[in-house]
């Protein structure tokens, strides 16, 4: 790979010439790079897989994208040479994680991150039995990180469920078991 520094020439070419060299421009700057061709190799498992989570965060930034305040808002968060495209894409592709998961007097509270936004977080408290006691929506705190659910009645044997989703719809399930 090399970066072209003033070279009139260069300046309005881009694409490939035959089947050695590709020529494209990266943030301002013009690079000459040798031409790539398709693999040989089949494809294995994990590859196929992040190939389908490529194909759903696509569809989902494309869809995204249409709305003007999420576009807007993935925008904000660009970096330079990036879009509301590409971070649509780069949120679609990670889904949330649930750090912690503790209980303070008679509230549940999750610990949550993701590198653009949790949307919500839901809780279920079931007893010994499977049985769901009590559920609901948690409520983000000041910090932006944890989130806290007011429980009635924490049943002995029992545990909590908490479900963090971020904007694409990626969910995290986390379980604390009570003593």
């Amino acid at each position: 790979m090399a970066i072209v520094k003033d070279s009139i020439l260069l300046q309005a070419v881009r694409g490939s010439l035959g089947n050695e060299i590709t020529i494209y421009e990266r943030n301002g700057q013009i690079i000459i790079a040798k031409k790539r061709g398709p693999s040989k190799n089949k494809p294995t498992p994990k590859q196929l897989e992040a190939r389908y989570k490529m194909r759903i965060a696509a569809a989902y930034a494309k869809v995204i994208i249409q709305d003007p305040e999420l576009k807007a808002y993935y925008k904000s968060l660009a970096g330079p040479g990036q879009n509301a495209y590409n971070m649509a894409v780069k949120d679609a592709y990670r889904a949330p994680e649930i750090q912690n998961i503790k209980l303070e007097n008679m509230d549940v509270v999750v610990t949550t991150k993701d590198e653009f936004r949790v949307a919500e977080v839901q809780i279920q408290v079931k007893d010994n039995g499977g049985r769901i006691v009590e559920r609901g929506r948690a409520v983000l705190g000041r910090n932006g990180f944890d989130w806290y659910y007011k429980v009635a009645v924490f049943p002995v044997g029992g545990k909590v469920i908490a479900v963090a989703v971020d904007l694409p719809g990626n969910e995290a399930v986390k379980e604390l078991l009570l003593t």
